[in-house]
């Protein structure tokens, strides 16, 4: 199985298309280096994977120790240090609240949503999120990842080895299926994280489930599995998931996006052909 096309030139967006009739890596700067990991050390930072709801109530219930900025995200992020002795060692704290800055709308409850749609869907791409107080603030608690690396810090869209490729393959269209549901307008190279184990792993959500059927990414192929879940949505199995977190008319808003995208793959297997469209 060859590559296929990438995630864009700009470090700003991921919007290049993933083309089925000439498949290639395409990379921010040139070619991007691959996550380097020795023989044997290829470990998953997705530890929370058959332990979610164990992690998820550590978060919740954790003292923060120590806080400090971080110098990425324009989200101003914090580090949050957490007791030793957990499943966790520290949390991304976001306390950002519903409203629009610098001429966006941004929540912290998107970023609970991103997490919930996502383990709703059996993404497993996002990580554990929580809301969580502190100092008397509400606020976003994100499982903070070990042995991670940005597509930013690889100066690009990572090249795998080929014994990963189908499996990175199909990961980059999953990930970018769940950026047109939730039109992440943000998702740019250091929000895509990939681990030793070629996992890869999408962060910062407070500027998605805006209104509108735009989509954050071109769409050219649809993974089978992904595709099924995400046509079986409806208004009344999606309120249950998401009604904590958006309004009634944000998550109308996620299946018409989801209609949108079924127009799209219609398109594009009259075009194409359904082999060249659903990835099975």
């Amino acid at each position: 199985m060859r590559p296929i096309p990438a995630l864009g030139r700009a470090l700003a967006v991921l919007v290049a298309s993933l083309v089925s009739s000439t498949p290639a890596l395409v990379y921010a700067q040139g070619q991007a280096p691959a996550v380097q990991a020795s023989a044997g050390t290829e470990l998953s930072s997705k530890i929370w994977i058959d332990r979610a709801n164990e992690i998820e109530e550590y978060m919740k219930a954790a003292e923060i120790v120590k806080i400090d900025d971080l110098s990425v995200g324009v989200t101003k992020p914090k580090r949050a240090e957490l007791a030793p002795g957990g499943p966790v060692n520290a949390l991304a704290w976001k306390q950002i609240k519903p409203g629009r800055y610098q001429g966006y709308w941004e929540s912290y409850k998107s970023e609970i949503a991103a997490y919930e749609l996502d383990k709703h869907l059996g993404l497993n791409m996002v990580p554990p999120t929580v809301e969580k107080r502190y100092k008397g603030e509400l606020g976003a608690a994100v499982m903070w990842c070990s042995s991670v690396k940005s597509f930013k810090e690889l100066g690009g869209v990572p090249n795998p080895p080929p014994v990963h490729l189908a499996k990175w393959n199909k990961q980059l269209i999953r990930a970018k299926m769940f950026d047109n549901l939730i039109y992440n307008m943000d998702p740019n190279l250091g929000n895509w994280l990939v681990d030793p184990a070629w996992n890869l792993i999408l962060i910062d959500h407070t500027r998605s489930f805006t209104s509108g059927t735009k989509m954050a990414h071109e769409m050219t192929r649809v993974d089978a599995e992904l595709w099924e879940k995400m046509q079986a949505l409806t208004e009344a199995s999606l309120k249950p998931v998401l009604g904590g977190w958006l309004r009634d008319g944000e998550i109308r808003d996620v299946l018409k996006r989801r209609d949108k995208m079924a127009e799209i793959v219609d398109q594009l297997v009259k075009k194409n052909g359904e082999a060249a469209v659903i990835v099975r």
